[in-house]
Parts: C-alpha cells; sequence; structure tokens
C-alpha cells in the first residue's frame, strides 16, 4: 500500500511513541516506526516503564564518558551517546502478538520508554502471575542487588550495613533483611527512609551515628561521602561493595589511615556481569527471571513513589532527575 493511501488508523498500528534525550536536560516524545514482525518475535504494548534514576540521570545530563559509550548501551538503544538518544531498560507489558504461549501475558524487557515495540521473543521474561505489572518495572534494580548480594559473600549470621537508601540500597535491605541471622542497618541521610528500612526487616542510621565493625557494607549512595561512611564502618578485613556509578566525576576515596592496617577490601559490583561465584552455572536470563520471582513482595510496593503518566514524562523528567529529588521509583503509566 502506497503510504499516502493509508488511513490515519494504518499509520497509528505502523507507528509508537517513544522518549528520546536529545540535549541536556531536555527529552522528548517522537514517533517511531514500528517494524512488521517476524517469526519468533512479539508485538508488546507497554504497561509501565521506570527511569533509573542513576543511570538515567547521567544519560539526561550528558554524561557518560566517552570511552563507556559502548557499555552503556540499553539493549534496544537508538541513537549514539551524548544525544540524541533513545534509552532506558525497565519496560512491562502486555504481548499482542507472538507465539500462543506469549500471547496475553504480562512480560518484562530491557526496553526503552515506548509505547509499543517488537523484539526477539527471547528478550523477554515472564512476569510471575504473583507479581503485579507495575511492581515488575523494579525487576532490573532487582537484578543489580540479587548481583551485588552474590559479589558481598555475605554468609547467615553477618553484620552487615547499607549505605545508600535509594531503590537499589533499598531492595539490597529486602534481600539481606530476611537471611537468617542478619544484622541489618541501612545508612541514609534522610530520616524518611527509616521506617522504609523497618519494614524491610533492617534497621537504619543516619551517617554521624552509624555503627562500627560491619562484616559487610554495600555502598550504593553514588556519593564520595557514602563511600567515606563505609570503608569508616567496616571491620577488619571487611569487603565494602562498591554498586555506584558515577560516570566522569572524579571520585575521592579516603585509603590512608587505617585502610591498609585494616586490610579492608573494595570490590566493585554491576549488573553487566554475573557475579564469578555464579557465573558458571547461571545465565542472564535465569538471573532476571528469579529477580521477577523476588518482586514476589508486596512490601516493595513502597519503592515505587510516583506516578507519571507518559505523555508527561518529558515534562517531568527534569524534577524526577535532579540531584536530591524526593522520593524513589517513578512509575510511568501507559494506560
Amino acid at each position: 500500500m502506497n503510504p499516502i493511501s493509508q488511513t490515519p488508523e494504518a499509520v497509528a498500528a505502523a507507528s509508537a511513541d517513544a522518549l528520546f534525550y536529545v540535549g541536556r536536560g531536555v527529552a522528548v516524545l517522537q514517533a517511531v516506526p514500528l517494524r512488521a514482525r517476524k517469526p519468533g518475535e512479539a508485538l508488546v504494548r507497554t504497561l509501565w516503564s521506570a527511569p533509573s534514576r542513576g543511570t538515567e540521570r547521567l544519560v539526561f545530563e550528558g554524561l557518560v564518558p566517552a570511552d563507556e559509550h559502548e557499555r552503556m548501551r540499553a539493549p534496544f538503544q537508538e541513537g549514539e551517546f551524548p544525544f540524541p538518544v533513545k534509552y532506558g531498560y525497565c519496560a512491562v507489558g502486555t504481548v499482542e502478538e507472538g507465539s500462543p504461549d506469549l500471547v496475553g501475558r504480562s512480560v518484562f524487557c530491557l526496553h526503552p520508554h515506548q509505547t509499543r515495540f517488537v523484539v526477539p521473543e527471547t528478550a523477554l521474561a515472564i512476569v510471575p502471575d504473583a507479581v503485579p505489572a507495575r511492581r515488575a518495572v523494579l525487576a532490573a534494580n532487582m537484578e543489580t542487588a540479587l548481583n551485588a548480594v552474590w559479589d558481598s559473600g555475605i554468609a547467615p549470621g553477618a553484620r552487615a550495613m547499607v549505605v545508600g537508601g535509594g531503590v537499589v540500597g533499598l531492595l539490597v535491605c529486602a534481600l539481606i533483611g530476611r537471611m537468617p541471622g542478619v544484622e541489618a542497618t541501612l545508612i541514609d541521610v534522610d530520616p524518611a527512609r527509616a521506617p522504609l528500612a523497618a519494614g524491610l526487616g533492617c534497621a537504619f542510621s543516619k551517617p554521624l551515628d552509624a555503627p562500627g565493625e560491619m562484616d559487610v557494607v554495600f555502598h550504593a549512595s553514588a556519593n564520595p561521602a557514602g563511600l567515606s561512611c563505609a570503608l569508616a564502618c567496616a571491620g577488619d578485613e571487611a569487603r565494602i561493595v562498591e554498586m555506584s556509578w558515577y560516570g566522569s566525576q572524579p571520585v575521592p576515596a579516603p585509603l590512608g589511615l587505617a585502610f591498609h592496617s585494616r586490610r579492608l577490601q573494595i570490590i566493585s559490583s554491576q549488573v553487566g556481569r554475573i557475579a564469578p561465584s555464579m557465573r558458571p552455572r547461571w545465565d542472564y536470563a535465569r538471573r532476571l527471571a528469579k529477580a521477577l520471582a523476588l518482586l514476589d513482595d508486596p512490601r516493595l510496593d513502597a519503592l515505587i513513589t510516583h506516578e507519571i503518566a507518559f505523555a508527561d514524562l518529558p515534562a517531568a523528567l527534569p524534577d524526577l532527575l535532579a540531584p536530591g529529588a524526593p522520593g524513589l521509583c517513578a512509575a510511568v503509566s501507559y494506560a
């Protein structure tokens, strides 16, 4: 059919609306062509997505380092850093077309913010029936938290601390707070995080009152002061799991004083690779499926503090991604 003769309905069916970061602090919605589905692919209608306050803030501000452009690519990204770029990796939707066993199912995909999309069925993870689609937007963050717990080597009975009560830090709290005998404490400058920590089985402290002699410390504040706190609270030969990513910003770390005599360990944890201890037996699909299963926990609804209509997302992003912005995860509704 000649495009000129297509009805408005046909044109709409062959396109979707997507969020693009087009300049520092500027995002817009743009129509993108929706290619025809091939065998082994699925057409997904998006129900919910969620911007990452850490990674997408760096993208929004144009702070992705040049030598990290390739590693920072999202699976279905369009465009190149710094701008314009279609970016995101927390989308939940319903399969409209695909294999009979998938049609009608709720699925999670590492896809940018977009009303509908066509992807290989292998890129989809089925959301368990017990997990609401809205809560499933936490799956990518839960993968990050799960990988960090694996990297930490934490064992039952350990004294553990999480520095930084953002979404990822609180998901770590949710995981370690239910481990047998673990004494877990969340450290954050915001006392409003205390009830959240308690609901996830963790004590709470502000940095100046933080306890010491920890066996394991998770740092997830994305602030150098948080890393200093993590180092100060670690016990002899303890492990500090650095989960923050700072983009191109320099990060001072207090590696003098008793850092060496106490034989502290700082290890990086990044979701792009499965923790070495699990890598021989786990692949990315198995880890994502487990992350989704771990979201069968109604307590985690408290981590979604905002709800934004997709049409309003470009205008909301400057406030939502501003440093120190209130709240936690923002769920984007496509209803």
